[in-house]
């Protein structure tokens, strides 16, 4: 099986070299353990997209250094999200799955585009006033020109399309001015514009347990529900959920914090099981215990064969050490040749 995998994938690599495949590139920081966002919001396509294009998904240990890790965290965080990423099915015999920093011709590509990116454009951009708006004592140079670093990882394996989310939507944009502008300045139609990619349809945003915004790493304890997370973690985080005091009507409008809810529970649990609470809510008989418990044990049935693979793959270094090598080798492949044309394209010849 393992060998037909490998020769459907080599097919994919020649077809996309005639534009017959697409191709697409997505990484994730490694700054902790998954959650349910982060397989709702991406990797459930990934899953998808690695049967029908050439992939590249790899885990962006460069992007974390912005937040200076320490050592033994930044290894152990890279270790844990690769292993999360084959728990929920990424496979590295269709798709292209490496460590970030294990491919130095990203940072070469991220030089040689930082020599046409202007601080003016990369000071409005909105990622970095934020950022700077929340950690004034970090403002890094990392930080100002991580447009260029995500613009180098896509660009690298001259990618097509890119799925992101609503915030990374001006990083996106902003590769394709450098894309636009690199092609310009030396005359050639060399990289391709990528779009963003989300097979036409609305992209999943799952809120957080907080009652504000989405779920995330970096956001509030108890915000996100991750996919090690063990049942009795799961019971606790759901229990604490932020609710109301209840309807006051019927068939009142729900409040965000609530809406929240009902968008979890459709995400894991059956539509019969969300259309009854839908009515107890409308009706004026909901217990939002009895909707927090259901939604804790279907949180915890969907995970549970995530969490199991999570902790079979943990313990096994032989494989996790063949996959990081065999991502780095096919990476390369495609890597060394953008940044060889690159390098000759602006002037760089061996002598």
């Amino acid at each position: 099986m393992n060998d037909l995998f490998i020769y459907t994938a080599s097919i994919r690599n020649i077809l996309a070299i005639f534009g017959l495949v697409k191709t697409v590139v997505s990484g994730i920081r490694s700054t902790g353990n998954l959650h349910l966002g982060n397989y709702f919001g991406a990797i459930k396509n990934f899953l998808r997209m690695q049967e029908q294009e050439r992939c590249f998904f790899f885990i962006a240990d460069y992007h974390s250094l912005t937040t200076h890790p320490t050592p033994a965290d930044l290894h152990a965080n890279v270790r844990q999200v690769l292993v999360e990423y084959l728990a929920c099915g990424i496979d590295p015999e269709k798709s292209t799955i490496y460590i970030q920093s294990d491919l130095p011709e990203t940072a070469e590509l991220y030089l040689l585009l930082n020599m046409n990116a202007y601080m003016g454009e990369l000071e409005r951009c909105t990622s970095f006033k934020e950022k700077i708006r929340k950690h004034p004592g970090n403002i890094n140079a990392g930080l100002l020109t991580y447009p260029v670093l995500m613009a180098a990882d896509i660009l690298i394996h001259k990618a097509d399309y890119v799925p992101v989310g609503k915030d990374q939507e001006q990083h996106l944009e902003m590769t394709r001015t450098f894309a636009n502008r690199f092609n310009r300045m030396y005359n050639q139609e060399y990289f391709p514009e990528p779009v963003a990619y989300n097979f036409g349809t609305e992209l999943v945003k799952i809120p957080g347990l907080d009652g504000s915004g989405k779920m995330g790493k970096s956001e509030a304890e108890g915000n996100a529900v991750m996919l090690a997370d063990s049942p009795e973690v799961i019971r606790k985080k759901v229990m604490k959920a932020m609710t109301d005091e209840g309807p006051k009507e019927i068939n009142q409008q729900k409040p965000e914090v609530i809406e929240n809810l009902f968008t979890l529970m459709k995400t894991v649990s059956t539509e019969e099981t969300v259309a009854h609470f839908d009515d107890l809510y409308n009706s004026m008989k909901m217990r939002y215990g009895d909707m927090k418990k259901q939604l804790a044990e279907d949180m915890i049935a969907f995970i549970y064969p995530i969490r199991e693979r999570i902790l079979e793959l943990a313990k096994d270094d032989i494989y996790i050490n063949k996959v990081v090598k065999k991502g780095a080798e096919k990476a390369k492949e495609s890597a060394g040749k953008t940044v060889g044309e690159v390098r000759e394209m602006i002037g760089f010849r061996k002598f």
